[in-house]
């Protein structure tokens, strides 16, 4: 047995409410294809399931659009670490507000090739592709001097969890030493936005990549004042659906393989927010910030990724411990069994978005000052 979605009125919450009770039927949910994929030749032989994205995505993220475009229309705007997964995203949600010019800086070949590829492909032509790392200071140095750069949204970072615990001084160099870096050259070019991505693994980090994301973020607390008109600002969220190496395309594969699927914990939970709905709340913060603030995102309840593999083994059409096992495999060196958003919750203030928070501002004396340049001058040095 099956049912049919037919409309595209139906809500995330009600999808998920449908996929809830038929999973208990054991009865899968498809949907009908858009009316653009019917009228090219979709029909009914195109159905498809729901996504895993269908059941963990909003209703909808109300954004102030003509804020954004105010701000980001006819600029030059720099996007580092744009070929990766939120980077890439950043660069297609700012394009509609029609920035001058684009600064594209990866240093993936690969990603950062197909990105241009899909510029081009859609008509974009006032973009720059650079390959080159944030960490070398004279090659940023020349990309500042290619444009006079408005706004830079640094999403350049080493992210996975277990190879930073394994080169601890890789991801110093590169999360820590590629923000200072960068912005140093955003305050000494007088750029009006400098935008940090960062992650709630840097909430109390129990891991190598947390604590240089916690790191990076408080450099910006050393340079607040420096900074002049150079507006810092912070943005801190869980986990992003179907990034590179993230849970879902590793679950996706392993499904695909024939299980098993494997889980760390059975009580682990994670944050979780689709990368198109980050990536509206970064550049949402980026308009609003008036420096010197870290906005946390409101990332809705915890999932249980023991939950996660369940529905995406039942939205692939089997059965969990029949047709695909789920294997626990025990916590991974620097994993914390729940994620937290915020160093301390009572210092949590609304915005004029209903989604995004600030936390306090960060602080940081002299001394701490000190050894953070001492840490990075040791990490460069081994």
């Amino acid at each position: 047995a099956q049912v049919i979605l037919t409309t595209e009125k139906v809500g995330a919450t009600k999808k998920k409410e449908l996929f809830d009770y038929f999973k208990q039927q054991q009865i899968k949910i498809f949907t009908v294809p858009s009316v653009d994929q019917w009228v090219q030749g979709g029909g009914v032989a195109n159905l498809q399931a729901l996504k895993i994205e269908d059941l963990l995505k909003r209703d909808s993220i109300a954004i102030d659009l003509a804020r954004n475009k105010a701000v980001y229309a006819g600029q030059t705007i720099l996007v580092t670490g744009a070929a990766g997964s939120i980077g890439s995203e950043i660069v297609r949600q700012l394009v509609p507000f029609k920035p001058a010019h684009l600064l594209l800086v990866d240093a993936a070949e690969t990603p950062l090739f197909q990105l241009k590829n899909e510029l081009l492909a859609a008509g974009h032509t006032d973009f720059k592709c650079l390959l080159g790392s944030v960490t070398d200071k004279d090659f940023m140095q020349s990309v500042f001097e290619m444009d006079p750069v408005r706004v830079v949204f640094h999403a350049a970072a080493y992210k996975h969890v277990f190879m930073m615990e394994e080169q601890p001084q890789r991801a110093i160099v590169n999360n820590v030493l590629g923000t200072q870096t960068v912005v140093d050259l955003s305050i000494a070019h007088e750029v009006a936005q400098f935008v940090l991505v960062s992650t709630d693994k840097a909430v109390n980090p129990s891991n190598v990549m947390g604590a240089t994301k916690r790191l990076a973020e408080l450099y910006l607390a050393t340079k607040f004042e420096a900074a002049g008109t150079t507006k810092l600002i912070t943005t801190r969220f869980g986990n992003v659906l179907g990034s590179n190496g993230s849970v879902v395309p590793i679950f996706k594969e392993q499904i695909a393989a024939g299980g098993p699927v494997k889980v760390t914990h059975p009580e682990i939970t994670r944050y979780f927010m689709t990368i198109p709905e980050a990536c509206q709340l970064v550049l949402e913060a980026g308009a609003i910030g008036a420096g010197g603030e870290v906005f946390v995102f409101d990332m809705g309840a915890p999932v249980k990724i023991a939950d996660l593999a369940v529905n995406m083994i039942r939205l692939s059409g089997f059965i969990e411990g029949q047709d695909i096992a789920i294997e626990y495999t025990g916590l991974r060196p620097g994993e914390k069994l729940y994620e937290e958003l915020l160093t301390d919750k009572e210092a949590l203030l609304p915005s004029h978005n209903p989604l995004i928070f600030k936390a306090k501002k960060d602080s940081i004396n002299p001394e701490e000052a000190h050894a953070l340049a001492q840490l990075i001058a040791d990490a460069q040095a081994h």
